[in-house]
């Protein structure tokens, strides 16, 4: 009874924390470029004098799922898709690489190119700038080309080269501000292997009919959960009655 009353609170805890990461994915359905978040349970015993049956719940370490989501032609020119294994790298607000799927570029009004989100895109010497009234094309490689509107059209002028890169999935952790970084926050060095795909835009990996049938049996295992603890107070009432009997 004693290892029921443990396991089951705490089993039901962290139910719910999984139920909030489900839900978070569902959310993300439609957003461009997202991985999917993935939890895992294990049991820890409590090491401790006079509590030899007891043992928590608790989440392993929560990773991601990485396959790549569907690609979706929107035949915008600053829209880039990463095909295959491949990130694309940004800088976030402490000069810190983060690394995104997401690739819904624009360009500021400082000529500087950006996410949707507004943070800089890096290019193989930092962030990439773009002159006005040109028209924009990129390449497999990441290479960035323009072409004068106002002029006869001539050969094409070689802006920058995006940076493209491919961690080992292992050392990839998701940082608080939804991208990813290293492990240990050391930046990557770009991969010539990577490759993009122009005027369109990846799509999230979340499965919507997974994630709804996880909801549901979530919610029945929250339900055992609860039924474990109910049985466990009433088998410690019985307990109780018998004892008094004595």
């Amino acid at each position: 009874m004693d290892r029921m009353i443990y396991t089951a609170m705490t089993g039901a805890k962290h139910i719910l924390e999984q139920q909030a990461t489900n839900s978070h994915n569902l959310a993300n359905a439609t957003s461009t470029g997202f991985r999917a978040q993935v939890d895992a349970f294990r049991a820890v015993p409590v090491i401790s004098e006079g509590l030899p049956t007891r043992a928590f719940v608790v989440d392993a370490t929560a990773g991601a799922d990485f396959r790549p989501g569907p690609i979706q032609t929107t035949g915008r020119d600053l829209d880039v898709a990463v095909l295959d294994k491949g990130w694309l790298v940004v800088q976030r607000d402490d000069g810190s690489e983060g690394y995104t799927r997401n690739g819904a570029l624009k360009i500021n009004e400082n000529g500087v190119l950006q996410t949707a989100s507004g943070m800089n895109i890096m290019g193989d010497g930092g962030p990439i700038s773009i002159p006005p009234d040109v028209k924009i094309s990129i390449a497999k490689d990441g290479t960035i080309s323009s072409v004068n509107n106002g002029t006869t059209p001539g050969p094409s002028n070689i802006l920058g080269r995006l940076k493209l890169v491919n961690p080992a999935e292992s050392n990839l952790v998701r940082k608080s501000d939804g991208l990813f970084g290293t492990k240990d926050g050391s930046p990557v060095e770009a991969d010539a292997n990577v490759t993009i795909a122009s005027g369109a835009l990846e799509g999230s990996n979340v499965n919507v009919v997974d994630a709804m049938v996880n909801m549901i049996s979530l919610a029945r295992q929250f339900e055992t959960q609860m039924k474990l603890l109910q049985s466990a107070e009433n088998n410690a009432n019985k307990a109780s009655q018998i004892f008094n009997l004595g």
